[in-house]
């Protein structure tokens, strides 16, 4: 059978299995779309009619370093994770646990943060407002000297863009190795929340 050189070159074109790598759908529109809830004092808020607090700082800069414009969408709960994988979203910048469950779903960047369970539920907060990333069944947890179990935070994104986990971990190294990230911890929780705890 006879093959027209013009077909083989249209045969990967027709493949379902042909799909843009994250990263360059992010560079083609110029913008980070990070999804969060927008209403968890310190992570992120309105104050005066905008958003601000120590994601939305994050991920300004992120999107600064990856060289885009950083477009915040707050959503609720139910829809943060299934925006991120639908597409609709780039990521969730949401205090987001990195759990065992949510590894089979997501990929996710390497940590920037490591927070106490305690620390993040309001002491008054009714089980029904503790935040999203405790309300996993399986956390990433580890136990730090003092006893108090500790989650790892980390950005969750569709899987299989290797070329766009490759940028954010880079950009996120680039904020932990000049200090900014540690800055911005300290800014907003009054301590360094972006190191492992010891053991």
């Amino acid at each position: 059978m006879r093959v027209l050189p013009g077909l083989l070159l249209l045969l990967p074109l027709a493949s379902p299995f042909v799909q843009a790598e994250l990263i360059d759908d992010v560079n083609d529109r110029g913008e980070l779309r990070i999804a969060l809830e927008g209403d968890m004092r310190p992570f992120g808020f309105t104050e005066s009619g905008r958003l601000t607090g120590f994601e939305v700082e994050l991920g300004e800069q992120l999107a600064r370093e990856l060289d885009v414009q950083a477009s915040f969408v707050p959503t609720d709960a139910a829809d943060l994770l299934q925006g991120v994988e639908s597409g609709k979203y780039d990521v969730a910048l949401n205090h987001m646990a990195m759990t065992a469950e949510l590894r089979k779903r997501y990929d996710f960047s390497e940590p920037y943060g490591y927070a106490s369970a305690q620390w993040l539920a309001h002491k008054e907060a009714p089980p029904t407002q503790i935040p999203f990333a405790m309300q996993e069944n399986s956390l990433a947890v580890t136990q730090d000297a003092s006893g108090a179990p500790t989650v790892t935070l980390a950005i969750p994104f569709q899987k299989g863009n290797p070329a766009f986990q490759a940028s954010l971990d880079k950009a996120l190294q680039r904020l932990k190795a000049d200090g900014r990230l540690a800055a911005l911890s300290q800014k907003w929780f009054g301590m360094d929340a972006t190191q492992p705890p010891q053991q």
